[in-house]
């Protein structure tokens, strides 16, 4: 198991390129599953997450051409041998559950595990097996698996979401390209993503639309088709970078950044006293004055803020002049990061969904351990804040969501090395 080792102290300067985003990345592939044609994903995240899906999808029978170090990923599932995703791959990573659906819905049956993945609470998938329901699925959960069947097909039907998920509503989306009849899809989540792949399924020959809406119409097809798409850039990556350079002090053009699905961020930042430009190929982030000013952040569905860029935001606070208070409104149990902050001397305290930070003057660098995805990068940024020396632990989990992070930040001029971790 590695470790990254942070020498804090060192201004950013330089550029960035983002990746494609993880979060539609995975979605997409699993798309692949809808149609016996091949098909093309270009600018894929080289992740951990990404090769994992890529597993799975080969133990399926889907074709998977990937080399090692290519943004181009080819699947082809025109003869998928199996529809059984087992407990050993699931339980790793969430979004392999989306496999259950695309199979619903062009084989007809599957048998997929319960998911796992970060520990941020329960995250459960009834929102989405009462959406297959609703389509006429008969489904059974047996010894942690979920089997499902619609020998007949889906039907259309109108899916009514308690809560904006962007899980069930992607979910459902896949499903319903190849159902009979329209789905409509109330309360449906809105962020950039969705839209994404609703972009990719309209180019396969699905009929969407009110994608990027809370309400979302799909009527059916009998087949789609292959496809060459490209993934849209990774806004929680660039969002990401954005709070390095604003911790750390620097001047950084994130190239690619998505500005536009980046509203909030930027909106954040610069009430920070970050200066966030928009330029033609990307978003400059500079900060070369004073201290940061607190700012209270209220956790929200898109366009709001993200939950995934909570933690990074919440690493940023701990240096900022003043108290903010930090909302958690999307999972529960996902302050794990803030006991591994206070390790270099901030000052948060949490209580239940609100995180209190009193900004300190400087951070001390420490040995700290990632507990999931984004708290682990949020350990990163601190480090890069921070007098002295940081060791990062358990940075698997870093590797499942960000492609070449200490390349990227080195090349600006951070001192992050990656080593044996001794645990």
């Amino acid at each position: 198991m590695d470790k990254l080792t942070i020498r804090g102290g060192h201004r950013l300067n330089g550029n960035i390129r983002i990746s494609g985003a993880k979060n539609s990345a995975l979605k997409l592939m699993a798309a692949a599953l809808l149609t016996d044609e091949p098909v093309e994903l270009r600018n894929m995240p080289n992740l951990a997450d990404s090769r994992f899906m890529a597993r799975l999808l080969s133990t399926l029978g889907v074709d998977v051409y990937w080399p090692q170090g290519d943004s181009t990923c080819r699947l082809n599932a025109a003869n998928i041998s199996s529809t059984i995703a087992p407990y050993d791959l699931v339980r790793k990573m969430r979004a392999t559950f989306n496999v259950l659906g695309p199979l619903l819905g062009r084989i007809g049956h599957a048998t997929v595990s319960l998911p796992g993945g970060c520990a941020i609470g329960a995250r459960p998938v009834n929102f989405h097996l009462d959406a297959f329901e609703a389509m006429g699925a008969d489904i059974v959960i047996e010894q942690g698996y979920v089997k499902a069947a619609a020998i007949r097909g889906l039907n259309g039907a109108i899916i009514d979401l308690p809560f904006p998920s962007v899980g069930a509503t992607e979910h459902t989306m896949m499903a319903a390209t190849l159902a009979k009849s329209t789905t409509t899809i109330n309360n449906a989540a809105r962020e950039p993503e969705i839209i994404d792949i609703a972009n990719m399924l309209k180019a396969m020959g699905a009929k969407i639309e009110g994608e990027g809406t809370s309400t979302i119409r799909i009527e059916g097809v009998d087949k789609l088709k292959g496809v060459s798409y490209a993934v849209m850039p990774d806004r929680i990556e660039a969002g990401t970078y954005a709070m390095a350079v604003a911790a750390a002090g620097g001047d950084v053009l994130l190239e690619g950044a998505p500005a536009a699905e980046m509203t909030s961020l930027l909106e954040h930042l610069r009430k920070a006293g970050v200066t966030a430009s928009v330029e033609d190929n990307g978003v400059r982030i500079q900060r070369n004055g004073e201290r940061l000013k607190a700012v209270d952040v209220d956790v929200q569905p898109h366009p709001g803020f993200a939950t995934d860029l909570q933690a990074q935001f919440m690493a940023l606070m701990t240096v900022a002049d003043g108290t903010s208070t930090i909302t958690e409104n999307i999972f529960e149990n996902r302050f794990l990061h803030a006991p591994e902050l206070n390790r270099f001397g901030a000052d948060i305290r949490v209580q239940g969904k609100v995180a209190t930070v009193h900004g300190v003057d400087h951070l001390v660098g420490a040995p700290v351990m990632a507990t999931d995805l984004r708290a682990s990068v949020s350990l990163v940024i601190a480090g890069l804040v921070a007098e002295g020396e940081t060791e990062v632990n358990r940075i698997y989990h870093l590797d499942r969501g960000f492609e070449n992070l200490e390349e990227k930040l080195n090349a600006c001029g951070a001192r992050i090395e990656r080593g044996a971790d001794t645990e």
